[in-house]
């Protein structure tokens, strides 16, 4: 674990995140993405802290493979496009939001970073955090689909190896000026990468995936926070323990770690949000040791209507929080 990525303090602020969706489904038009920058400046405005938006490259056709957690998918799960659907390439995209947007925070839930040449990727994202001012969160994982890797002429079996692999050689050139780097993958020296990212210590590194030894030690090494994956995203406070007791005996100070847990809202019996009743399903959560509420809302179809609902659970969220509208 490195000495110049040190994780934050907290108490931190409880942060609220919302997706927007980057993909269309097989027969949807993929080429009018207007209401797609619409949400994100619509979540701008309304004070939301993060968006996040997800990542593939390309699709095979074994889509059941989601569904396994063994391969890396999530038991259940059902993948939500089908092979034809239409996705963005996330760092492109966020580079076009950074530009739409003036506070919200940009991030990816997730990327799959060991797809990018590592030092290109440390690059494009050091690109991001400047022009954005700052705004950039990366959260990476492995994912589920061998035909991804192979696309990239990767091997699907060492994706979580090349996975830290990328991050290592990302964080050593966001903290060196003369950087060198020495490994079975790849070789550097004296190289000069600028600009640097804007961010203190580089791009805030969110690592994804359920608890297990790979994953502790990943978020250990490189971790400012932690997305719940599987069975961990799904009972997340439990979760949160195992992986603060991990953290913990390989030296790893567990209290700064941020985590993300996700907020099912609950409909009144008008068919829209209970602001009080989901907002006590917050207490849980940050008692838990979340700090980073991700939710999905179902908004009206009009404008004006979308951005009074979405205004209004921004408000009670802060309000229930103690959070003012100005210290996020």
């Amino acid at each position: 674990m490195s000495d110049s990525f040190p994780t934050p303090s907290l108490p931190a602020p409880i942060e609220l995140s919302m997706g927007v969706v980057s993909w269309r489904k097989e027969g949807e038009d993929p080429h009018d993405w207007r209401d797609f920058l619409n949400t994100a400046r619509l979540y701008d405005r309304c004070g939301v802290d993060r968006l996040a938006i997800s990542d593939h490259v390309v699709y095979g056709e074994n889509l059941d493979e989601y569904a396994k957690p063994e391969k890396g998918g999530t038991k259940g799960g059902v993948q939500p496009t089908g092979p034809d659907g239409a996705w963005l390439e996330p760092l492109t995209t966020l580079g076009v939001l950074a530009g739409a947007t003036s506070t919200i925070r940009l991030g990816t839930n997730i990327l799959l970073a060991a797809l990018r040449r590592p030092t290109l990727l440390a690059k494009m994202l050091s690109s991001l955090d400047v022009l954005s001012g700052g705004r950039l969160d990366i959260g990476v994982g492995v994912g589920w689909q061998r035909e991804e890797y192979e696309a990239a002429g990767l091997v699907f079996e060492e994706r979580g190896k090349l996975l830290d692999h990328s991050l290592e050689v990302c964080q050593v050139l966001w903290g060196t000026r003369r950087a060198s780097y020495e490994s079975e993958r790849l070789s550097f020296h004296n190289i000069h990468m600028n600009p640097k990212p804007l961010q203190s210590g580089g791009v805030p590194i969110w690592v994804s995936g359920t608890v297990n030894p790979r994953v502790i030690r990943r978020v250990a090494r490189f971790g400012t926070g932690w997305i719940p994956w599987g069975d961990a995203a799904a009972d997340v406070v439990p979760a949160i323990a195992q992986m603060r007791e991990g953290l913990s005996a390989l030296g790893r100070d567990p209290s700064g770690l941020r985590v993300v847990g996700n907020l099912s809202p609950v409909k009144g019996d008008g068919g829209g949000v209970d602001l009080g009743a989901t907002m006590e399903k917050v207490d849980a959560l940050v008692d838990g040791g979340v700090t980073d509420i991700r939710v999905r809302l179902s908004l009206s179809a009009t404008q004006d209507e979308a951005e009074n609902e979405l205004r209004s659970f921004v408000s009670a969220f802060r309000a229930h929080v103690g959070r003012d509208a100005h210290s996020g």
